[in-house]
């Protein structure tokens, strides 16, 4: 089932995943939870304080999900698969795949294409030319080089059960990651589909990325 949320609070929301999953059973369905936060700095559990460059007075929360540190706010699709691996058959790898691969196929509906990074997580684009299906080289993949980041994944998998989940930038103020190294990578550039040209809006993108989990994980 695909829940869309609206607006709501970053703290709340992870409290109320943590709970689904602590309560949930074997026959408990898989939810997808389409949402976007207020302003807010998001810490991974190893996440290094020095990735925090600075806050500019948004809120700094501490989290249990892997990497490290990353932003939300309006204009921005988060997407919170709430999935038992166990049932689905399927190991973290194979879930994390799978969550690129529909953030892939959403950008892919809007003319954009998206790379996948080796021992980087997310979504990337090739800044000067979005468009265009050439292969990331291997010193694109290297040192970033021309790439922004479009999406941020972070997970966290308990008892075989999963939560937070996937960012996709929309449209919204970029400003905030220049007070951050993005997921640790000082540098690195992030981008949202509006500043590569696309118009759409919240709801669309949330549509299509809400469909596109829905087909990799609803069996």
């Amino acid at each position: 089932m695909v829940r869309r949320l609206g607006r709501v609070d970053y703290a709340a929301t992870v409290e109320a995943m943590r709970a689904f999953t602590e309560a949930r059973d074997e026959t408990t369905p898989d939810e997808i939870w389409l949402c976007e936060h207020a302003p807010v700095y998001t810490q991974g559990v190893a996440g290094k304080a020095e990735h925090v460059l600075d806050a500019r007075g948004i809120p700094v929360v501490q989290t249990n999900r892997g990497g490290q540190v990353t932003y939300h706010g309006p204009g921005q699709v988060v997407a919170y698969p709430l999935i038992d691996l166990r049932r689905l058959g399927i190991f973290v790898k194979e879930y994390v795949f799978r969550l690129e691969t529909a953030v892939l196929r959403t950008l892919e509906r809007h003319g954009v294409t998206g790379h996948r990074v080796r021992g980087a997580p997310g979504i990337y684009v090739r800044l000067a030319d979005p468009f265009g299906h050439a292969r990331l080289s291997e010193e694109e993949q290297r040192s970033f080089a021309g790439l922004g980041k479009i999406a941020a994944l972070g997970v966290k998998v308990s008892q075989h059960r999963t939560y937070h989940g996937v960012a996709l930038n929309v449209a919204m103020d970029l400003a905030p990651f220049e007070g951050i190294n993005p997921c640790g990578y000082a540098g690195l550039a992030t981008v949202d589909l509006a500043r590569l040209g696309v118009s759409t809006d919240w709801d669309t993108a949330a549509r299509l990325l809400g469909d596109g989990l829905a087909a990799q994980f609803v069996p």
